[in-house]
């Protein structure tokens, strides 16, 4: 039987754990990156990465990819999480509602954790939540797909936004600026600010 694939980060996340999916195989993502419309998702690290230097990094992406999004995970299933704050989603994106029942019950079995996922389907995140009670150590963030655009009021069960701007703009209001996760922590507690602003990254 598959377990969740738990990956130690690297870089910018460094000393973080998360859980993630194949960018590769998600056709949400697959048409957003090549969309001819300008978004963040056409300079997409997570395809640059998989399709190049990390690709052996593809396999175990994969397994989560079939095991979260095909099938509700049995208790014994769900991975026992020992860090105060996890991320969901470094690589991917949400698949289906089944990868979002699975996240929550995760979360859910795991109390004394923060997570943080971050997402542009606010359509899942809508039909689910419109019938389950969002866990309190839950932090959804919008991730605004419009460059140089800040969305500061988050869509309907999120509690933060993530925005992309161009170097020059907003210079002031850019508050992840290259630092270290595990040094700011401003996408991870419920206390800090809910709009979230970084210049763009192009791959």
């Amino acid at each position: 039987m598959d377990a969740v694939h738990i990956s130690k980060m690297s870089g910018k996340l460094d000393g973080f754990k998360a859980i993630s999916t194949n960018t590769l195989t998600n056709p949400f993502c697959i048409k957003m990156n090549k969309a001819k419309k300008e978004t963040i998702c056409k300079h997409c690290y997570s395809h640059t990465m998989l399709n190049g230097y990390r690709k052996n990094m593809a396999a175990a992406l994969q397994r989560n990819t079939d095991l979260l999004s095909s099938r509700t995970l049995s208790k014994k299933e769900l991975p026992v999480i020992l860090d105060t704050v996890f991320r969901f989603d470094a690589h991917g994106e949400l698949i289906n509602m089944q990868h979002l029942e699975n996240l929550v019950a995760i979360v859910e079995h795991n109390p004394n954790c923060n997570f943080a996922l971050w997402t542009k389907r606010k359509d899942y995140v809508k039909r689910f939540f419109d019938h389950f009670e969002k866990p309190g150590n839950l932090i959804l963030i919008y991730s605004n797909p419009t460059i140089s655009s800040i969305m500061t009021t988050p869509p309907l069960y999120f509690d933060k936004t993530f925005n992309n701007v161009l170097e020059d703009e907003y210079v002031d209001q850019q508050n992840c600026t290259g630092q270290q996760c595990k040094n700011c922590l401003l996408c991870y507690n419920h206390s800090t600010t809910d709009t979230i602003v970084e210049k763009v990254k192009k791959y």
